[in-house]
């Protein structure tokens, strides 16, 4: 009875569920920027200029190893050249390690930017990152000087090559003019050094006090100045510079380095106290009332998509009450068939565009364009009252003054400051003062202000919090894609992505449970959230599923009835109802149906090696008030060899994750090689060996739905994917052998059964 009642409680569960999932997506509505109008309203003046609101972006990075310097200043270099008014855009680029080889990339990143942006200007190519543009072996030319597009190609390109060497050049240049001079300082220091003969205020080489990982001083510097209101045009062809840049705007955006104070006695609540920390230092400086956010591998695949989301943000019927804009994700160098289901199709382009419908998107960490006064926690125009203030109490920002003023002007999309120069006394004392360690004691940082803190999806929460206010947001979805990024092709890495998102997300349920928020947020958004939080729960009853073959192993009775014909019809319609509303889903959502079936996939994937996890690991922190299980932080794809371009996806990273997936392969694959072996030794009929034969059906199709995961573990065999079917049936026909040896030990003889009744029967000398 305990099957049973595991099945019944397990059955009621996967039926909720589904029903959550699918109530959500009941009213997907499409919203596509009108990019002319936008053009029209706002840029189309008699003055020339444009009225676009100010923006401020945000990249983060930590460790220029782990997450390649190259594609930091990749995504740097497509920001600086995106069609948006160039007065109008500021990047910040927060390094949460205090590297110096950060800080010296970003110098060589600017310096290359004045030759990269007017030659995306003069041509308008696409993308602006030049990684992924030299790599496009050919495309369609846009631009107003085909005659000199070769030449200056060519050179473009030559330049890259050399930009991507000095950058390399930094891991060996920067330690020996350390060595140089430490070894003239009469000290006997081991310092790291700058350019300039001074010591880099940050992490050095050689940790010491105040110098190393997790303490040090903040740091912030202007590489590239606020560029005025005034077009400045380039200089034409010459001899020391073949590229004619005399009829484009050479100005670059404003550009700064942030690397906020660290010490070890305090909690520094890793990316999104990195944000905040931003969101404050730029409030000084430039104080945009929108903000969108970068990972360091994440880049400008689309010029336009800054003035997409403008569109949303500026839309007359309701755009003063969306706080965010969310674009899906979307990555580069995925192998052809997505075997890991990186691209996260269902999700992004399902289940995001069904919450368009109620209060908007959930906010996925990256490419999401926000409305400052909203991560601020300040209520939308719907909600406000006649008496309504910005801000109605100063203690909970802090006690920098010029940071709070800032507050008002944020909510002005007119707002057109000219950013004061950052290394005036009195600015430099107040930017110092908001990236201090002890700046947030007392505030509401990190709870009710800016991003989240004390939980692993910290970008799913402080969405969360946003829509509880009672803003709401858009899904914005353009061709080409808007931005794109680098995904873990490696089975272990992209396991231990999943096991911080389901472990984030059961905390978020039982921590900001859904089901318990305000009047603001809607009903159905409630439903959804609820459903995106506590999905990992599903997995203490599939891993019993998914075990139970178990049974076909060491007994011998059928503990499953055959089934009621009445039942059947149910069951079959139900299936093919479930089945018939995915290809719908399917269909307006623009999916493919590998994307579907490689979603199914992974969700049983996860669902054996990620889940439970992630459930015991909130039972450890709410129920025995623990700590819980510790995430380790994804390391990016290194850049792949021409040879060999998705080398990392055949290396085979063991980690006890894996287990329990093997466990489950393990157990099906005997199952079905038992059940053959009891076929041939159990004296059955050729109608119950049908009737076996359906039970396997079940065992087969968890092979077919874990086959990504077993191809995983097969490392280079697995660019050989028929070695996979062999070895099953080489598995199959071992565990056979093994029950037909048992039995004959135990017998003496064995006995076959080819037709209803009747059969042959073999000595023990045969060998069976």
């Amino acid at each position: 009875m305990w099957l049973w009642w595991i099945s019944m409680v397990g059955d009621f569960w996967f039926g909720v569920t589904w029903l959550l999932n699918q109530v959500a997506k009941l009213n997907p509505i499409k919203r596509v920027p009108d990019l002319a109008l936008l053009k029209q309203q706002f840029d189309d003046l008699p003055d020339g200029n444009s009225n676009l609101p100010r923006l401020d972006v945000f990249i983060n990075t930590v460790d220029p190893i782990n997450e390649p310097m190259i594609y930091t200043m990749n995504s740097i270099l497509s920001i600086l050249a995106v069609d948006y008014p160039v007065d109008r855009t500021a990047t910040y680029l927060s390094d949460d390690g205090g590297s110096i080889i950060h800080y010296e990339g970003l110098l060589e990143t600017a310096n290359f930017a004045a030759m990269w942006v007017p030659f995306c200007r003069k041509h308008s190519i696409e993308p602006r990152a030049p990684e992924s543009y030299f790599a496009v072996k050919s495309r369609p030319y846009t631009g107003n000087a085909p005659d000199e597009f070769a030449d200056d190609h060519r050179r473009m390109s030559r330049e890259y090559d050399e930009f991507k060497v000095r950058l390399d050049a930094l891991f060996t240049k920067i330690p020996e003019r350390s060595d140089a001079c430490n070894a003239e300082a009469k000290d006997g220091a081991k310092a790291t050094w700058m350019a300039d003969g001074t010591q880099w205020p940050g992490t050095w080489f050689d940790p010491a006090e105040n110098h190393k990982k997790g303490q040090h001083a903040g740091i912030l510097k202007v590489m590239l100045n606020h560029p005025g209101d005034e077009p400045q045009f380039g200089a034409p062809a010459s001899a020391a510079n073949t590229l004619d840049f005399s009829a484009v705007d050479v100005r670059l955006p404003m550009l700064v380095y942030i690397s906020r104070e660290k010490n070890p006695g305090y909690d520094h609540q890793k990316k999104a106290g990195a944000m905040n920390v931003q969101l404050r230092v730029s409030a000084l400086l430039t104080n945009a009332p929108f903000i969108i956010n970068f990972d360091g591998d994440h880049y400008v695949n689309n010029s336009l998509a800054f003035r997409a989301a403008m569109c949303f943000m500026l839309d007359r019927r309701d755009g003063d009450n969306t706080a965010f804009v969310q674009f899906p994700q979307r990555f580069d160098d995925v192998d052809p068939t997505d075997r890991y289901c990186n691209h996260n199709r269902v999700f992004f382009d399902a289940t995001l565009l069904g919450l368009n419908g109620i209060q908007g998107p959930s906010y996925v960490g990256t490419g999401c364009m926000f409305r400052r006064i909203a991560v601020y926690g300040i209520d939308p125009p719907r909600w406000r009252s006649d008496d309504f203030k910005i801000v109605d109490n100063t203690n909970k920002f802090g006690k920098s003054m010029s940071f709070i003023n800032s507050i008002p002007s944020a909510a002005n999309q007119e707002w057109s400051m000219t950013s004061p120069p950052a290394d005036e006394e009195s600015i430099k004392e107040e930017l110092d003062s908001v990236m201090k360690c002890a700046y947030e004691e007392g505030t509401e940082f990190g709870k009710e202000i800016g991003w989240v803190y004390n939980i692993a999806t910290e970008d799913v929460v402080t969405g969360f919090r946003v829509h509880r206010t009672g803003w709401r947001s858009m899904y914005c979805r353009i061709e080409p894609d808007a931005f794109r990024g680098t995904a873990p092709i490696n089975l272990t890495e992209r396991l231990y992505q999943i096991l911080r998102w389901s472990g984030g997300s059961l905390e978020m349920f039982f921590s900001h449970c859904p089901l318990l928020a305000g009047r603001r947020l809607n009903f159905m958004q409630r439903i959804a959230y609820t459903n995106m939080t506590a999905y990992p729960i599903s997995s203490v009853f599939l891993v019993f599923y998914l075990l139970f073959p178990v049974i076909w192993i060491f007994r011998g009775e059928f503990y499953i009835q055959k089934p009621f014909p009445t039942y059947v019809l149910y069951l079959v319609i139900v299936i093919v109802m479930t089945e018939l509303i995915g290809m719908v889903e399917i269909k307006w959502a623009g999916l493919t149906l590998l994307d579907w079936i490689r979603n199914e996939q992974f969700y049983i994937i996860g669902a054996t090696a990620v889940y439970p996890l992630a459930t015991l690991h909130i039972v450890l922190k709410l129920v025995l008030r623990g700590k819980g299980v510790s995430f380790k932080l994804t390391a990016k794809q290194a850049t792949s060899t021409v040879n060999e371009k998705y080398a990392e996806m055949y290396i085979v990273q063991w980690a006890p994750l894996l287990i329990p997936t093997i466990v489950v392969i393990a157990v099906n694959v005997g199952a079905i090689g038992a059940a053959i072996g009891k076929a041939i030794v159990g004296g059955w009929s050729i109608l119950q060996m049908a009737d076996a034969s359906l039970g396997l059906v079940f065992n087969a199709w968890i092979l077919l739905l874990i086959y990504p995961f077993a191809l995983g573990i097969m490392g280079r065999w697995s660019k050989r994917p028929y070695l996979l079917f062999i070895f099953f049936v080489i598995a199959f026909v071992i565990v056979a052998g093994v029950v037909v040896a048992i039995h004959v030990a135990r017998t003496g003889s064995v006995r076959f059964h080819f037709r209803h009744s009747g059969g042959a029967s073999f000595p023990t000398s045969w060998g069976f």
